[in-house]
């Protein structure tokens, strides 16, 4: 069932997405008077189609869903004998220079502007992300030693206000990809409070810092993963509180109760419940003296986690289960605030992917980010299941995507043709049918080799 829900949801996000850039283009060549001949969703041989309109266009379903195109009156496709007096003035070869720029433009700015719309969308309706509160689990890491606490939340970076998780991870990569040295926090944190303390409800008492946070040690390649943990620091987990203690287990056995919260193991004090769960997996048969918080008493108790066979590993089970999810908060925003929020994440991710781009062709990042459609199914099928609001900013980010990849200066793209039309602009004259030719070839080549790295890559990583 997880693979056809997989499929469904890749061929619904592409098909919507290639249909909007389409109907980019086609919207343009109409309000530039150039006849449009077909509009199809799919490519290869038409297996459904209905004609509508004064100039009996042709809407068409082909019969393989990755891609779609927009036949317009073209005379390097038609032949100029076979086009009526009447239609040449329609013609797309005979429009101005500046009405091509804008129907070929049309496709990608389509794909922004529909990011844009679910961006704006998804901020109005509110979206449940992490708070930006952190962990810091080592007191050797950069985070501790710039003078980050574990449980600091982090409230602006370089003076741009953070609503969440995500904001913070994406604000620090764009500080990091800009060649910051230091990226300037203002952090909110409780004063110190015992454990006991805390737990008994006292008033927590906040005050703000500002830490300066070094981004020096970070190289391109860290930013293809979890950069955040080379700096020592990741998004805070809740207190290590037991959940259901399961029947039959070491947890039962050692007298713990739903509700217990751990304060240390071993005399050393627990983070976290991510903290407790780690050391109790790494402790398989081994006797460990917890101490545990219940109804205002402290107390110890001696509880042996049971070894277990993972991934060809032993690891410890006490057989109880622990809440890891992170404090969440709803990120939202009135119209047009979600509007202008929408446009600048749109702007950032854009730009980001461009930089990621050139920082590939000069070497500074691994091709083996440039990923393929199995990729991009897979994450379709995994964000479809988180839920719509998942589902509907995976599909932003890959309209996005395709609309950035559409804008590349290569020959048989978009980007491509917006090229010529610009020299065009300069020189006041096309470029050469043999040098459009001879580009042509080339660009399919590169366009090719790319998709080729991209399957690799996609094969690679689901393999492994």
């Amino acid at each position: 069932m997880q693979l056809i829900q997989t499929i469904i949801a890749f061929l619904v996000a592409l098909g919507s997405l290639v249909t909007i850039h389409e109907f980019g283009h086609y919207l343009a060549a109409r309000l530039c008077g150039v006849k449009v001949l077909r509009f199809s969703v799919g490519m290869g041989r038409v297996v459904f189609s209905r004609r509508f309109g004064k100039d009996q266009t042709e809407w068409a379903i082909s019969m393989l869903p990755l891609g779609g195109y927009v036949k317009m009156l073209d005379v390097r496709e038609q032949g100029a004998d076979q086009i009526s007096a009447e239609d040449l003035p329609r013609e797309f070869c005979r429009q101005s220079v500046w009405k091509r720029i804008i129907i070929v433009a049309a496709g990608p700015v389509a794909n922004f502007l529909l990011a844009i719309a679910l961006y704006a969308g998804l901020f109005l309706h509110g979206i449940p992300e992490p708070i930006a509160k952190i962990r810091v689990p080592s007191v050797n890491s950069t985070a501790y030693h710039a003078g980050l606490r574990h449980g600091d939340l982090i409230l602006s970076i370089n003076g741009k206000p953070i609503h969440s998780w995500g904001d913070a991870q994406w604000e620090l990569m764009q500080r990091a990809l800009a060649k910051d040295k230091v990226a300037e926090l203002v952090v909110e944190r409780s004063k110190d409070l015992s454990n006991t303390d805390a737990l008994n409800g006292q008033l927590d008492e906040h005050v703000d810092r500002v830490v300066d946070l070094p981004l020096e040690e970070l190289t391109a390649k860290d930013l293809e993963s979890d950069f955040l943990s080379k700096l020592g620091f990741s998004l805070a987990r809740p207190p290590a509180v037991l959940g259901m203690i399961i029947d039959g287990g070491r947890a039962q056995a050692a007298g713990l109760q739903e509700g217990d919260v751990i304060l240390a193991i071993d005399h050393v004090p627990v983070l976290d419940g991510l903290a407790f769960t780690e050391l109790v997996n790494a402790s398989p048969d081994k006797p460990l003296q917890l101490h545990v918080f219940r109804r205002q008493q402290e107390f110890d108790v001696i509880a042996t986690p049971e070894s277990e066979l993972a991934n060809g590993k032993k690891v410890g089970r006490l057989k109880v289960q622990m809440m890891l999810v992170p404090e969440m908060t709803v990120v939202q925003s009135g119209l047009s605030d979600a509007l202008l929020k929408a446009g600048q994440k749109t702007w950032d991710t854009s730009m980001m992917s461009l930089s990621m781009l050139g920082k590939m062709v000069v070497g500074e990042v691994s091709i083996k980010n440039v990923t393929g459609p199995l990729t991009i199914a897979d994450y379709a099928g995994k964000t479809s299941r988180s839920g719509l609001i998942s589902y509907l900013s995976f599909m932003a980010l890959i309209s996005i995507s395709l609309g950035v990849m559409n804008l590349l200066p290569i020959p048989v793209l978009d980007g491509g043709h917006l090229l010529y039309y610009s020299l065009e602009v300069l020189t006041g004259k096309p470029v050469s049918a043999r040098f459009g030719e001879i580009a042509q070839r080339a660009g399919l080549a590169l366009l090719m080799t790319i998709m080729a790295v991209a399957f690799f890559n996609d094969i690679v990583r689901l393999m492994s």
